[in-house]
């Protein structure tokens, strides 16, 4: 297999919404059971569900080409949009009384939104390694440093935006270091 072959793959594999889908119910099953998971699969709603469908009904359409919105232009209009949900899913949230960690994890996904979203004005900087980052570093805090022994995946994901050239490695080292510092030292405060 070629390593344009494993690059596709690793990004498909483990692109944002996939992140999201697994990591919200880890902890919210780790650290409140049942209700976690039930928190889990509404706030995966509005950060990973609702997302893809604005994203997939935009490529029926043809206002982007690819899942990962390449254009950087374009993502302009995305990530506004996954904003917009989020935010949703946070004042529900927080206005429904949903368990501590799980706030916090939906108030970091949005603040690691925030500066991806300032820096996309002017650069393509890496979404793909910036939500593996964040993720890693909530995992830590929320469940034990142990989890920070995933951060080779967040090598390899970054490896993988480059082989297939949609970043340049600053771009995937940028979205990684965003993703870590915004999404975790929000968590960390948050919870």
């Amino acid at each position: 297999m070629t390593a344009t072959t494993w690059a596709r793959r690793v990004t498909d594999g483990v692109e944002p919404k996939n992140v999201i889908i697994a990591v919200l119910p880890l902890v919210g099953a780790v650290r409140y059971g049942w209700e976690g998971l039930a928190w889990a699969a509404f706030a995966a709603l509005f950060a990973a569900v609702i997302p893809t469908w604005f994203i997939r009904r935009g490529m029926r359409r043809g206002r982007w080409e690819d899942r990962h919105v390449g254009q950087r232009q374009r993502r302009l209009v995305v990530i506004p949009f996954i904003m917009l949900s989020v935010l949703t899913s946070l004042a529900m949230m927080a206005w429904t009384g949903a368990p501590a960690d799980m706030t916090a994890m939906v108030l970091a996904m949005f603040a690691a939104l925030v500066p991806i979203m300032v820096v996309t004005v002017w650069w393509k900087i890496s979404v793909h390694t910036a939500v593996a980052s964040g993720a890693v570093a909530c995992l830590a805090i929320a469940l034990g440093a142990w989890w920070l022994l995933l951060y080779p995946l967040v090598v390899a994901i970054g490896w993988s935006r480059v082989v297939l050239r949609d970043h340049t490695p600053a771009q995937t080292v940028a979205g990684a270091m965003v993703g870590a510092l915004s999404a975790g030292l929000t968590f960390w405060a948050a919870r």
